[in-house]
């Protein structure tokens, strides 16, 4: 397989964890979405939709969205129950994520990280964490009664959220309130073959 990603990236690191965690051998190709590679025809062609990550099966198949490529990652593993109801409620999460933690969260972050003090766009920090907040506060509900989201094992619901969850500080989202986050954040961490964001070595 081939990951066509950005290092950076939450959601390209949620396939990079859920491949080391299932031990699942892949090339990873750089695309540098700052330098607009992600516009160049190559990878249009590729994805339409100029986004990392896309996954490139072994048989070149392709598949885009981070989640839907969990979904795929995880099938006949313990990170993808086989119970439907538990697996539909892994999804419920995974929709949260992109809906109303995602949007608010990761774009806070990537504000902060790579624009220009100076750029208009950090006006709209204020609202994006207000509706960020609001998505972390249903998370610390639901981790007062869960040691995971789904099924009180690790999931790729975890994953998930976990990605954009554990750098919101780079967002400006103070996690000090948030004690049942942050244990959780624990959690995730200690689980085996569990990489940085960070790691490059690939």
């Amino acid at each position: 397989m081939r990951l066509y990603d950005f290092l950076p990236s939450g959601n390209g690191y949620k396939v990079r964890l859920i491949l080391h965690q299932t031990e699942t051998p892949f090339t990873w190709v750089n695309v540098d979405i700052l330098d607009g590679a992600t516009r160049a025809p190559a990878f249009l062609a590729k994805n339409p939709n100029g986004r990392i990550p896309l996954l490139e099966l072994d048989d070149g198949r392709l598949l885009a969205e981070s989640n839907a490529i969990l979904y795929y990652l995880a099938q006949g593993t313990p990170l993808l129950p086989r119970d439907p109801y538990l697996a539909a409620q892994i999804m419920q999460w995974m929709f949260f994520e992109q809906y109303s933690h995602e949007r608010f969260v990761a774009v806070a972050r990537f504000i902060c990280e790579f624009s220009a003090p100076g750029d208009p766009r950090h006006e709209e920090l204020s609202g994006l964490r207000e509706n960020g907040h609001a998505a972390l506060r249903v998370m610390e509900t639901h981790l007062s009664e869960n040691r995971f989201f789904v099924g009180d094992t690790y999931s790729i619901a975890d994953i998930a959220l976990y990605a954009y969850t554990h750098v919101a500080d780079e967002g400006g989202f103070d996690l000090s309130p948030y004690d049942n986050i942050r244990k959780w954040l624990s959690r995730v961490s200690r689980q085996d073959r569990h990489i940085p964001i960070t790691k490059n070595d690939f």
